[in-house]
Formats: structure tokens, C-alpha cells, sequence
């Protein structure tokens, strides 16, 4: 991955965009591909979407969800602690300690996540989970009104940013779900600026995905798209805990992951696999017998339907404050779209 692509994806993991509040990353996203399109636009919604204009008719959609899991202020005590309503998927065991980050009008706060001591706890208080009603964020606030001169009620909170490299190309880091898709529609049109194309190519950074695939719906209503490739994370089955026989052989660093099912164009399935062929990039399959809960859900079903797929970049410790990927995986995965892309033109036919 080279110094630019490298930058886009650290700023966009360390963007604050929890569910209706994506802007941040939106600016990050704008900011890096205005100089690879012919027109971009914010909608109402929110979604950006980036065009490069081909020489068919054809309308290929790219999109990827910009939101990320995380939390709004909704109550402050008389002694300053805050409490919080969570925006999207959260595991409340994962809280106690964690510092996180706030937003608002007064700038960034830092606080942890509080929770009483074991020390503190009888047996049968040990045994419980953690709920997060149970939990609170501390500032350093002595009193109501102190905390209330640094953050409001309806203020946002994330996980605490910054990205670690673990081991080569292996990095941890918060919201790779899904930063990763919206780095990918972003470096599509990175590798294509000296290409021409046939198709008509709208890159969209979705919004609010984690409450509903609402941006998805939204954007591909608009765009009314041919086709509609949604780029996501998925689980893996490489670590303890985890069942193969229920989940698939999924691993990262073993390529990215081209789903098949219901939610999945035939046609589009096999040539996303022509084009990782011909690119020589290994490739994992993922069998979907549903909907996948993507955005290729929202896509598939826009107007009068539309040829979809889905290709996801293997993520451990999803809707954790420390997701793992592959850096390689998430690079090769833009670079086999964008060989799809070059393979279809107003000739290939989707119709199963």
C-alpha cells in the first residue's frame, strides 16, 4: 500500500462517524477523491458519492458504509459522571476500562469507562456480565455543572482512535467495520485515474448501515444502478472460540472474501472470481443462504432490482474497540474490483 493510500485509511479510522454522524469521515472521503472524479455530491442523507464518467451506459455502483458503532451522551449525574445510549451493536463486557473519545460542541474530551472495582463485588456481582446501564464514563468532572462547561447531552462517543501495527502487514485498530469499504471505493478510483472504463462508476461512503442500511437505500435509489458491488467486513473463523463447520474456512490474510447466495447475482459472483483469477489474487468464499445484513441486501432490492455482490475484507473482534485485518487482504480487494470493473461494458449481461 503506498504513503497515499496508507494516509486515506489511517484518517478515516481515526474520523469519528457514528450512526448520523459521519461527517468527519465524509470529509476525509471528499477530500481524497476530488481530484479522481468527474462530479461528487453529499445527498440529504448524508452519503457522498463520487462519479467517473465511462464511455457506456452502463451504471456500476461501489459502496461501502462509513458509520462506525458508538455512543450518545443521554444523562449526567449530579456528581459528573456521564451515561450513554449505544449507537449500534455494542458488547458492554468490552467496556469496563476503555477510554474513549468525546465530540461536541466544546471539542474533543477524553474519559474511561467506569464500572465498580472486583474488590468492590460480592460473588454473585463477579458472575454477571456488564450491562451498560451499570456503566458510566468519567471525565474528571467533579460535579454536574464542571461536566457540563466540556461535553452536552446528545454529544457523540467512540472508541479511542489510533492504528497499531501487530505484526507485518497485520494492524488493529477501531471501525476497520467499515472504514475498510469506504477505503476500497475510494482507492477504486485511485487505481483507475489513468484508466478508461465503460461503465459509469458511482463510489459511494454510505451512511447509517448499522441502524438499518438506511444510506445504501437511499444512495442506490438515486443512482438507480446496473449493477452494485457492496464492500463490507466479515467474521472469521481463525481464532479460538470459533466453529468452521458453522461458519466457513474464513482467515485473514487469505484474500478477500467473495460472497454467494440468494442476496447474489450469479453472473456477478462468477466474474468477481474471473477477475481475482486474472489478477492472481487468492480469494475466499463465503456461503450467504440469506440476506447478508450488507448493504447488498438494500442494493439487490433498489427499484426494479439490481445485479449485486458482495466482497468482504476478513475482520477479527468485530464491533470491538481493537478489530484485526490484513492490510493486504483490504488492498487486494480494491484491486480486484477494479479488474471487474475493466471486465464488464454495456454487453455483459446479468440475467441469470
Amino acid at each position: 500500500m503506498n504513503k497515499e493510500l496508507r494516509k486515506f485509511f489511517t484518517e478515516l479510522v481515526e474520523a469519528p462517524s457514528p450512526s448520523g454522524f459521519e461527517q468527519p469521515a465524509q470529509a476525509v472521503y471528499r477530500r481524497f477523491v476530488k481530484k479522481y472524479t468527474d462530479d461528487i455530491k453529499t445527498d440529504v442523507h448524508g452519503n457522498v458519492i463520487a462519479l467517473k464518467k465511462g464511455k457506456g451506459k452502463l451504471k456500476t455502483m461501489i459502496c461501502g458504509h462509513v458509520d462506525e458503532i458508538g455512543f450518545m451522551i443521554n444523562y449526567i449525574d449530579n456528581d459528573g459522571y456521564l451515561y450513554v445510549r449505544p449507537v449500534g451493536g455494542i458488547d458492554a463486557n468490552l467496556l469496563p476500562g476503555l477510554r474513549v473519545n468525546i465530540y461536541g460542541g466544546k471539542g474533543v474530551v477524553r474519559g474511561v469507562f467506569g464500572k465498580k472495582a472486583i474488590h468492590m463485588m460480592d460473588q454473585e456481582e463477579r458472575n454477571k456480565g456488564s450491562k451498560l446501564s451499570d456503566l458510566w464514563i468519567d471525565i474528571g468532572a467533579s460535579n454536574k455543572k464542571e461536566a457540563e462547561r466540556r461535553v452536552a447531552i446528545g454529544d457523540i462517543v467512540t472508541f479511542s482512535p489510533g492504528l497499531e501495527v501487530l505484526h507485518n502487514d497485520i494492524i488493529t485498530t477501531k471501525a476497520t467495520d467499515n472504514k475498510v469499504g469506504v477505503f476500497v471505493a475510494g482507492a477504486i478510483l485511485h487505481y483507475l485515474a489513468k484508466e478508461d472504463i465503460v461503465t459509469n462508476l458511482y463510489s459511494v461512503s454510505a451512511v447509517q448501515e448499522e441502524i438499518g442500511l438506511r444510506g445504501s437505500r437511499t444512495s442506490a435509489y438515486g443512482i438507480d444502478p446496473d449493477v452494485g458491488i457492496a464492500i463490507d467486513v466479515t467474521v472469521t473463523s481463525d481464532h479460538p472460540g470459533t466453529d468452521k463447520k458453522k461458519i466457513g474456512d474464513i482467515a485473514i490474510g487469505k484474500g478477500p472474501v467473495i460472497a454467494v447466495g440468494p442476496n447474489i447475482n450469479p453472473r456477478v459472483f462468477e466474474l468477481l472470481k474471473k477477475a481475482a483469477n486474472k489478477k492472481k489474487i487468492k480469494f475466499q468464499i463465503e456461503v450467504e443462504p440469506g440476506g447478508t445484513g450488507t448493504d447488498a441486501n438494500t442494493i439487490q432490492t433498489t427499484r426494479a432490482g439490481v445485479a449485486t455482490g458482495l466482497v468482504c475484507i476478513p475482520n477479527r473482534y468485530m464491533h470491538s474497540p481493537n478489530e484485526v485485518i490484513s492490510l493486504k487482504d483490504l488492498e487486494e480487494t480494491a484491486l480486484l474490483i477494479v479488474e471487474f470493473i475493466k471486465l464488464i461494458d454495456d454487453k455483459t449481461d446479468f440475467i441469470p
